[in-house]
């Protein structure tokens, strides 16, 4: 066959390509990659912290277990918490209209999942209203369900129910606290919200007078940083347990000195269901008055708690106590109060103590000397205690 040869010629096969060509190819690419990673991880950092004077930051390795604890604890408490500002209503004259004077600030935190709120006595104390900002930046206005002066406890609900999640502070117990252990307080000290202070329990059982009277009794003692606006908040253990509640400061500049009080939580126990159930603390009483005496005893005066009178339909009376008496024309004094369940009593404060860890409806022991013009004796009689008449 004859080829014309202005017609096109087939274009021949392409080489082969050798493996080592391939091969300097994929280098070529893997170090062109290589080296654009290490400019923009290695070289441009430094080229830029050398331009504005910053230095390189140094990786750190895993926090200290410790560290773990407190910050666990904190995450785990802090939706629990709550900041509480006391304001009082106020008449313009000029303007003939009430307005909301800020008066304090405290903090609390959720009792419950019905949204109740546990602080201070002296947090809302004369408040007219009560504003709740909560961690996630919203608030609400609260009303007071019950409060107990002489316990500086008050329990408040929102006034309006609320939508969102409530988490009630997890609880724990004080009965088995011991000094020198860990404490962590969660409060807003000068209105700086969710603040958390560590320290450790620095003393135990101390009583603390208050200018209205009051003696708060069986406070725990911290070092932990206490300040205005931790009133209220709770103090947890290293479990993130509620163990007691802020409520006072010794300090001579009105700020924190390492001398804190706290409430215990099982006292808290007590009183926070009578202030939602009752609005007030319901006192145990068995029915007698008391006042100090002093008897001769195989010779030896001392003075001691004796029952002066014993009301009528009361406890005591069924159970046959005696207060103070005539026989024979003589005055006899009342029974003296030893004991109540074993523990010993010897004057007021030592009654009052030992009666604070005690309900409406408990019974309990009591050993008292009897007195008559011819011997005393000492008996033992059980009785149920009662509510208090004023509550």
């Amino acid at each position: 066959m004859i080829q014309n040869r202005n017609s096109p010629q087939p274009t021949p096969p392409a080489p082969p390509v050798a493996p080592s060509s391939r091969v300097n190819s994929f280098l070529a690419v893997f170090v062109f990659i290589m080296a654009l990673y290490m400019v923009f991880t290695q070289v441009w950092p430094r080229i830029m912290a050398n331009t504005v004077g910053r230095r390189m930051v140094d990786p750190r390795g895993e926090l200290m277990e410790i560290e773990k604890t407190t910050t666990q604890l904190f995450q785990h408490s802090a939706p629990s918490v709550v900041f509480i500002t006391n304001a009082q209503d106020r008449w313009d004259r000029r303007k003939r209209e009430v307005f909301s004077v800020p008066s304090g600030s405290g903090s609390g935190f959720f009792w419950d999942e019905t949204g109740h709120i546990v602080t201070n006595y002296h947090v809302i104390e004369n408040a007219d209203d009560i504003i709740v900002p909560m961690s996630d930046q919203t608030s609400f206005k609260a009303v007071v369900v019950g409060s107990s002066r002489e316990d500086d406890l008050a329990v408040l609900r929102p006034r309006d129910p609320l939508t969102g999640y409530i988490k009630p502070i997890t609880m724990g117990t004080s009965d088995d606290l011991q000094v020198g252990q860990e404490i962590f307080a969660i409060g807003n000290p000068f209105g700086f919200d969710l603040t958390l202070t560590r320290g450790i329990i620095s003393a135990l059982n101390r009583d603390l007078p208050q200018q209205n009277g009051v003696v708060l009794q069986d406070l725990m003692q911290t070092d932990a940083a206490i300040n205005p606006g931790n009133s209220g908040g709770p103090l947890l253990d290293s479990a993130s347990r509620l163990i007691g509640v802020a409520t006072a400061i010794i300090s001579p500049s009105n700020a924190n000195a390492g001398i804190g009080f706290a409430i215990p939580v099982d006292r808290v126990q007590q009183v926070v269901p009578q202030l939602i159930k009752h609005g007030k603390a319901v006192k145990p009483i068995f029915g007698v008055r008391l006042a100090m005496n002093k008897l001769r005893n195989n010779g030896v005066v001392k003075e001691v708690l004796t029952i002066k009178r014993v009301y009528p339909n009361t406890p005591a009376e069924r159970a046959g106590l005696l207060g103070e008496h005539s026989e024979r024309g003589f005055t006899i004094p009342g029974e003296t109060l030893l004991e109540i369940d074993g523990q010993p009593i010897r004057d007021m404060d030592s009654f009052n103590d030992v009666m604070t860890h005690y309900e409406v409806g408990n019974t309990v022991t009591i050993k008292v000397r009897a007195h008559s013009l011819s011997a005393s004796i000492v008996k033992e009689l059980e009785l149920t205690l009662v509510a208090r008449p004023d509550g």
